[in-house]
């Protein structure tokens, strides 16, 4: 049996439309997140300096070559009865083979991307405990966290349901390992 056009919709359904239908102002951000949409503003120079200095080292010295986006939005997993979450992270990174990028929609499934980026700003705690659970659940296999209040770098890896198993974390300035495919050691004594 097919459902009627006139069946109300639920609360996770009519979240969701009034999420894809804002129109948010030029260059913030709004994610869903857990059942919550979250308004982000610009980030500042720092946050974005933390990104490049990132994205070049990986782009540069990886084992694989990486296609690297700051703007595309993952439709990842949701727990309960939320809607699916849709969160923008400040950088994903996967396999140039693959073309994630492509196409005109703003939201991809995050299958294939190898790492997920994120460099805390206005609200921190977002970025430490709820889009880590988005991003396990989503079976995105790593998570690098710049914490700028704790001045720290972790990488999350080894998903399982809404969390990631293992952590490493390291201080600004000292290096930190990223394993395959990226095979490097992330510098990061210019993050200082």
């Amino acid at each position: 049996m097919t459902a009627m056009a006139h069946e109300p919709l639920t609360q996770a359904e009519v979240l969701l439309e009034g999420f894809l239908a804002l129109d948010t102002p030029e260059g913030f951000r709004a994610e869903l997140i857990e059942g919550e949409i979250v308004v982000t503003p610009p980030p500042d120079g720092d946050h974005e300096d933390y990104i490049n200095l990132i994205m070049k080292q990986v782009i540069r010295r990886s084992r694989t070559d990486m296609d690297f986006s700051g703007n595309k939005g993952l439709k990842l997993k949701s727990g309960g009865a939320c809607p699916k979450d849709h969160a923008i992270p400040d950088g994903t990174f996967a396999p140039t083979e693959l073309r994630l990028y492509r196409g005109a929609e703003p939201w991809m499934p995050c299958e294939g991307v190898a790492l997920v980026l994120e460099v805390t700003s206005t609200k921190p705690r977002a970025d430490r405990e709820a889009k880590r659970r988005c991003y396990a659940r989503g079976g995105v296999p790593l998570y690098l966290l710049v914490d700028r209040e704790a001045s720290s770098v972790t990488l999350f890896s080894d998903p399982e349901q809404d969390d990631y198993r293992e952590h490493r974390t390291r201080p600004l300035g000292k290096p930190l390992t990223l394993p395959a495919p990226f095979a490097l050691e992330l510098d990061t004594a210019d993050f200082l």
